[in-house]
């Protein structure tokens, strides 16, 4: 069995969390068929109040990381945000304000923009910085999303309820539990305009008179209208993004050294329990060694589902040590997968 490139583990964890909502409460201001969106089995999602920013929930998760790590804000080498979706300001660096608010002063930082998929391969560039720079110890990585509604509809994107939360996670090298084995992502540039927003960039800098996200078509109309004149690519892009992520799964698998037989948890996106059955069961792992339980509490919270289901499994004993877990996602043409043994 080969070993990691770097030796890295994952020392602490924190959170930050929107209001808790219930989803039935609350649907009919999003949409105009509710039933649509309960039939997904979401129960309640965390919606940040008016003011709370994506900085805000980050800032909160990685200071509950550092306390319990005993890690200082200034002895922070580096320090990766992963994951806003829509920035809080245009030409603006949410990792550099997020080490603002923490107050690290000078430090080594990376913010990525790669939607959900952020969360599962930003571990790769955290690893890629210890590997090359071996005077660094100490890096804080964090996961958030906090969905803009007026950019965004929360349950018209996707088939997912969008919900607000961060995860951070303190990795330090050496530590030996949590450990980073391997990180295999890849993309098919064709599908990078799939769940873009229109408006709001240098292109087309205001939406069009009368326009809100209520009323704008859905992430599934964006789907269709791309694929409008090309169904069986459209059957295609369905079928295939399973086995796309199986693919991934397996790249980082040969990477670590690992084979599907000694996955013992699959954690994915907060999708539903036969989406998440459909990656978990052709590798033999069953739902309930999945994060399937946790996602109709949570809703989709992009890039932060999978290490803050890690989290959240860790506290209730669910996963132990020696276990091997794939954390594994799919975002806008983009698959990923990283192996983290316990």
């Amino acid at each position: 069995m080969t070993g990691p490139a770097v030796d890295m583990g994952i020392a602490a964890f924190g959170y930050a969390f929107g209001e808790d909502t219930e989803v039935a409460a609350v649907a009919h201001e999003y949409v105009d068929n509710p039933s649509r969106v309960l039939h997904w089995g979401y129960r309640t999602f965390h919606r940040a109040p008016e003011g709370v920013q994506a900085t805000d929930l980050a800032a909160d998760a990685a200071r509950q990381a550092l306390e319990q790590a005993d890690v200082a804000p200034d002895s922070v080498d580096v320090l990766v945000l992963a994951g806003p979706d829509i920035p809080e300001y245009p030409a603006w660096d949410g990792a550099a304000a997020l080490a603002r608010a923490l107050g690290t002063g000078r430090t080594q930082t990376l913010v990525l923009h790669e939607g959900c998929g952020a969360g599962v391969h930003g571990l790769h560039y955290v690893a890629s910085t210890l590997a090359l720079q071996p005077e660094t110890r100490t890096a804080l990585f964090v996961a958030v999303n906090r969905t803009s509604e007026f950019h965004r509809n929360r349950m018209n994107l996707v088939n997912t309820v969008l919900s607000d939360a961060a995860v951070a996670v303190v990795v330090r090298r050496g530590h030996p539990a949590n450990r980073w084995l391997a990180t295999a992502q890849f993309t098919d540039p064709e599908h990078c305009d799939i769940l873009r927003v229109d408006f709001g960039g240098a292109v087309s800098p205001l939406p069009p008179p009368g326009w809100s996200s209520r009323k704008a078509p859905g992430g599934h109309d964006r789907i269709r209208e791309q694929f409008a004149d090309r169904p069986e690519k459209l059957q295609r892009f369905i079928e295939d993004r399973y086995a796309l992520l199986a693919e991934a799964i397996d790249a980082a698998c040969a990477r670590a050294g690992v084979g599907r037989e000694d996955l013992a948890h699959l954690i994915y996106l907060n999708d539903s329990a036969a989406s998440i059955s459909a990656i978990a069961e052709p590798l033999g792992i069953p739902l309930q060694r999945t994060n399937a339980a946790l996602a109709p509490d949570h809703g989709h919270m992009g890039a932060a589902d999978q290490l803050l289901s890690l989290g959240l499994q860790l506290e209730r004993g669910e996963v132990e040590a020696g276990d091997v877990v794939v954390l594994c996602g799919i975002s806008a043409g983009r698959w990923g997968a990283t192996i983290i043994r316990i």
